[in-house]
Formats: structure tokens, C-alpha cells, sequence
């Protein structure tokens, strides 16, 4: 070994010290770089071959420039990235909810359901007073413009909450394209030996994490190593890269597999689309980060006719249109057996001759109906009692009983053995479907002059004159568009108060004060099951779940900021730059670049006094 050979073994110590001090202050300056992974050069000592006096150091190389990454803690950090954000945007969303469904003394539906009840109480104590029928319009008005807006700004929620999925979505597509390739380039650079494209690597896992909080997403990279030169812990190294969703490959290496949105009727489906061109409905897949709470809101899967059958917000405005259709029902079903000069029903959507009732609605239950013909001075002259089961159509008698063959049926309704003055010597019931239109509506229409003769209807739980709307007080099926029948809502004076055509007659009135206290069907969406509660119970039923649904909501986001707290703090640990170590490493590198330049000096005084001898 020279002289020589020794200046070099300090010239080694200067670049190493050198690079060391560089990547310290790439550290340093990183501080404040949440997910910046610090880094550590990694050296190892220069050996010749042996000589007479043994192996012979040469000074110090470097390796390579390792970045202190722990693969599975950076992995939960992920999941309870996702999983924060999950909940997070889900209690914004429930909360915003909640304030629409005030359940307070002095405001919310359940006053203005009180102020409509007892405007009915103040009509039934004063009959003849026209301003009782004006104040009862006027709260009415109230009460249905209350449950439209309430029934709007769910649906304003569920629309914006789709708008924001096509948003995420795009905003995925470019977090995954922007992976591929950065992957590209860190194949490119990573190709020469031993350079590691660690700071791409770090842009990589932020992007990753970005995504976590999108979308449910997994990676893997097949080349995983314990490397003890940086640390203990499992540090991606490899080339090799896949990111999915359950399965579903989105970034493949340096190729990107894109989602595409399909869009029916104002709502937005994620797909997965395959080589062939054809699509895979990714809506069951997704389940965390801000794309899954989206999901779990607005609702992942739809009908035929593209209405959601699931999601949270589904389910509130279920439980609001519940309570609504009941309110509708039960309203008109008293307020036919007012008597009317003829009644006409709602457009029937698909009503046709051979569809049986409780098709067509299932809360139209078996049992029958009574229709009593009034004549002017309000005495009954005619009745009859119509029954209703399973095989029930409105005008097929092949199949079973019709409503329209039962009515108009000669039969001797009063029992006096006279054909010639029953209910369908009064009035005939007509019945018309438009193939055209789908559509379909029926009548009681008077057989003598308009008013000499007025019919009314008494259900005895059936529905029927609820549902198909024979006699309406409420126009409408659904909370979206509740509203007074709009000849009322012109004329005040119309409304009536009597279950005759007697003049000051209350007795209707009675009946509908009293329906805020019956205990009342309320079925589901599908109907195929039902509660039963009086109308202000089964609100509070809504009204609770809004708020446990929320609290629930709340608590886990609660638990799930803890968790990433903690796994923040873990990651933190391993892979963040620690100011005081990275000072501390400051001043031992600049340490050793000082003793370095002295061996060199050494050395050089060593070859001045060699060439000054030689002289």
C-alpha cells in the first residue's frame, strides 16, 4: 500500500461525509413534509486483496441512499386513512340531515301536524263559520309545504351527494394515471444500479394515501425486503407494482385501467371496463374511504326504472314518503265518506282490467267497503257493502269479484225486494284504461241530475278509497308531492265537514280530529312489512332513526380518529425526520468531513516531504 493508496482512503471519507451531510439536510428541510420518508446513506468499508500484513482498508464506499420505510405500517396508515374519511364524510352529510328534521316545541313538522289537527277540531266546534275552512286550508297548506320541502332537500342531499361520486371518481382516475407514471419513471431510473428513486417513491406512497381516502384500495409490491443497513423494518425495493379495488386491478406497473361512470336517469354507477369493451358493476366492491360513504348515502343498486332501493338517505326519505302515503290514505279515506255529487279517481299509472288491487298497491288490504247513497235531505236511500281479497280486480269478473261489476250489479242492496231502488239504480261505476298512456281511471257517476242524489263511502280498513283517491282531501302519493285537492285549495268553502248532506253536520270533522290518534299502518317501501304507530309516533320513529343513525355515525368517526391519530404517530415513528436526531447527525458528519480532510492534509504533508527528500 502507497502513499497514494492513503490519500485516497481520505478523498473516500470526504465524499462519504459529503453525501452524508447532503442527505441530512435533504432530511432537515423535509421536516415539515408530513409523509416524507427520511433517508440514510448506507456505507460500507473498501478492502483490497490480501498482502503480507493481511487485508488492507482503502477508506469507505457508499451503497446506495435508503429511505427508512415501513411497508406494513404505512398499510394501516392507509386503511385508517380510508376509514376516517369514511365516516367523516358521512357525519357531515347525516348532521346536514338532521337539521332538516327539527324536532323542537316551537318549530319542525310535529307543530305544524299539531296547528293542522286542531285547525280541524276549530272547524268541527264551529261548522257554519267560513273562516274555520279558510284557517284549515291555510294550515294544511303548512303542513304539506313543510313535508315538500323536507322531501326536496332530501333529495337536493341525495343529487349533490351523486354529483360529488362523478367528481371522486375523476379525481381517482387521476391519482391512478399519475401512479402509472411515476412507475414508469422510477423503472427508468431504478435500472442502473444501485441508484433507488426514493423521493418518487415518496410521491408515489402520497399519492396511494390520497387515494385511501377516496376509495378502498390495495397494493402490492411482490419485492419486499428487510433492509437492517436503514432499519428493521419491510421496505418496498422492487419494481413490480399492482393497486386494485376487492380485486378489481386499477394500476398494473406502468399501465392504468380506468373507472368509467355510467349515468342513467341522474344516477351515477361506477364500472369496471374489461378488455372486450363490456362492464362490471363495481358498486358491491367499494366499500371505504369517501367513494364508499358516498355510496352508503346515496345507495348502490337500483330498479328497472333506475330508483335506488338502498342507501341511507334511501331509507329517510322511505320512511318520510311511509308516513306521508299513510297520512294521504287515511286522510281520504274519511274525508269519502263525506257525501259527494260524484267521485272520480287519481290517474291510475298500469292499472289495467286484470290487475288485482293489492297488486297494483299492496297496503290495499282485504275486507269491504260500504257506498250509501244521500238524497237532498241527507237520508240514506241506498247501500251496499263491496268486498275485497287477493283475486280482486276493478273491472275483470273472469278472474274474480271486480269493483266495477260488484257496484253495478243488480242486486237488492236494501232488502226490500225492489231491483229498481239500489245503489246502481243511483249511480254506475265506469271504469277506462288507455293502452296508449298506460293509464287508467274510474267513476261513480249520478244516474239522475247532478245533486239530487249524492254518494259517499265507508271503509272499514280496506284502503281502497284512500288509495285510488275515489274522494280526495289530499292530492298526491309521496312526501315529493303532497298537497290540498285542487278544487279545495281554490274554494275554501268546499271543504266539508259532515258525513251527511245535512246542513252543520260534524261528524267527518269528529273523525279526522280523531285520526291523530288511531293507531295507523305504516309500510315500507316494498311493503312487506309495516309499523304500527299514531301519526306523530311513527314521525318520531323517523326522526329518532335520523338522529341514532347520525350518533352512531359520529361515535365510530370518533373511534376512527383515535386510530389514525395512533397509526399516525406510529408511522411517524419510523419513517418521519426526527429534528433533533437530524442535528445530532449534522454535527457528527461535519465531524467526520473534518477528520477526513485531516488524513487527507497528513497525506499531503507525507508526499512534500517524500519529494523534498528526493530533491
Amino acid at each position: 500500500m502507497g502513499v497514494f493508496d492513503s490519500l485516497y482512503t481520505g478523498v473516500s471519507g470526504l465524499n462519504a461525509a459529503q453525501l452524508q451531510i447532503q442527505i441530512t439536510g435533504h432530511n432537515i428541510t423535509n421536516v415539515n413534509n408530513d409523509y416524507y420518508n427520511r433517508q440514510r446513506v448506507v456505507q460500507t468499508a473498501v478492502t483490497t486483496p490480501s498482502s503480507a500484513y493481511g487485508y488492507l482498508g482503502l477508506g469507505v464506499k457508499v451503497e446506495s441512499i435508503v429511505r427508512i420505510h415501513d411497508e406494513f405500517s404505512f398499510d394501516r396508515l392507509k386503511a385508517s386513512s380510508s376509514n376516517l374519511e369514511n365516516t367523516s364524510y358521512k357525519s357531515q352529510v347525516l348532521q346536514e340531515i338532521a337539521q332538516k328534521f327539527p324536532d323542537l316545541d316551537d318549530a319542525g313538522l310535529l307543530v305544524d301536524m299539531k296547528n293542522y289537527f286542531d285547525a280541524w277540531n276549530d272547524f268541527a266546534s264551529h261548522p257554519y263559520e267560513s273562516t274555520q275552512k279558510t284557517n284549515l286550508l291555510a294550515m294544511t297548506n303548512v303542513l304539506t309545504g313543510r313535508i315538500n320541502d323536507t322531501s326536496n332537500q332530501l333529495a337536493t342531499i341525495r343529487s349533490s351527494v351523486d354529483n360529488q361520486i362523478k367528481l371522486t371518481v375523476d379525481e381517482i382516475n387521476r391519482l391512478g394515471k399519475e401512479i402509472s407514471q411515476i412507475n414508469a419513471q422510477i423503472q427508468r431510473i431504478e435500472s442502473i444500479e444501485p441508484q433507488m428513486a426514493n423521493d418518487l417513491r415518496d410521491k408515489r406512497d402520497l399519492l396511494e394515501l390520497t387515494m385511501s381516502k377516496l376509495v378502498n384500495i390495495s397494493t402490492f409490491k411482490n419485492e419486499l425486503y428487510s433492509d437492517s443497513r436503514g432499519s428493521a423494518t419491510l421496505t418496498d425495493q422492487g419494481k413490480n407494482y399492482n393497486l386494485n379495488i376487492d380485486g378489481i386491478t386499477l394500476v398494473d406497473g406502468v399501465t392504468f385501467h380506468p373507472i368509467v361512470l355510467k349515468e342513467t336517469d341522474g344516477l351515477s354507477t361506477p364500472y369496471y371496463e374489461l378488455n372486450d369493451g363490456t362492464r362490471a358493476d363495481m358498486s358491491a366492491k367499494i366499500s371505504g374511504g369517501k367513494l364508499g360513504a358516498m355510496l352508503d348515502l346515496r345507495g348502490r343498486y337500483a330498479n328497472d326504472d333506475s330508483v335506488v332501493q338502498d342507501g341511507l338517505i334511501t331509507q329517510f326519505q322511505n320512511n318520510l314518503n311511509s308516513f306521508t302515503k299513510t297520512l294521504i290514505v287515511e286522510t281520504n279515506n274519511i274525508y269519502a265518506s263525506s257525501p259527494q255529487d260524484k267521485m272520480n279517481s287519481s290517474a291510475l299509472v298500469d292499472m289495467k282490467d286484470s290487475t288485482t288491487l293489492q297488486n297494483f298497491d299492496s297496503s290495499i288490504q282485504s275486507g269491504s267497503f260500504n257506498v250509501f247513497v244521500y238524497d237532498a235531505s241527507g237520508n240514506v236511500v241506498a247501500k251496499k257493502s263491496i268486498n275485497i281479497n287477493s283475486s280482486t280486480t276493478l273491472n275483470d269478473t273472469k278472474q274474480g269479484n271486480s269493483i266495477i261489476g260488484d257496484f253495478n250489479a243488480n242486486t237488492d242492496d236494501n232488502g226490500n225486494n225492489n231491483l229498481n231502488d239500489d245503489v246502481n239504480d243511483y249511480f254506475t261505476a265506469v271504469y277506462h284504461y288507455d293502452e296508449k298512456t298506460n293509464t287508467g281511471s274510474f267513476s261513480f257517476t249520478p244516474t239522475y241530475p247532478a245533486g239530487d242524489y249524492k254518494i259517499a263511502i265507508e271503509d272499514n280498513g280496506t284502503n281502497f278509497a284512500g288509495v285510488f283517491g275515489v274522494s280526495k282531501f289530499f292530492e298526491g302519493d309521496s312526501a315529493s308531492n303532497i298537497k290540498i285537492e285542487s278544487s279545495l285549495a281554490k274554494d275554501a268553502s268546499k271543504i266539508q265537514g259532515g258525513k251527511t248532506s245535512v246542513e252543520g253536520d260534524n261528524s267527518m270533522a269528529n273523525a279526522m280530529v280523531n285520526l291523530q290518534n288511531l293507531e295507523l299502518k305504516f309500510y315500507s317501501s316494498n311493503a312487506q312489512s309495516y309499523k304500527s304507530e299514531t301519526l306523530s309516533g311513527y314521525y318520531r320513529y323517523v326522526t329518532t332513526d335520523i338522529a341514532s343513525q347520525t350518533e352512531a355515525v359520529n361515535t365510530l368517526n370518533n373511534t376512527n380518529t383515535a386510530l389514525y391519530k395512533s397509526v399516525y404517530s406510529e408511522f411517524q415513528s419510523t419513517s418521519g425526520v426526527n429534528m433533533d436526531e437530524e442535528l445530532s447527525n449534522l454535527i457528527r458528519f461535519q465531524s467526520s468531513y473534518g477528520a477526513a480532510a485531516k488524513v487527507v492534509t497528513t497525506v499531503e504533508k507525507l508526499l512534500e516531504t517524500l519529494l523534498g527528500l528526493k530533491q
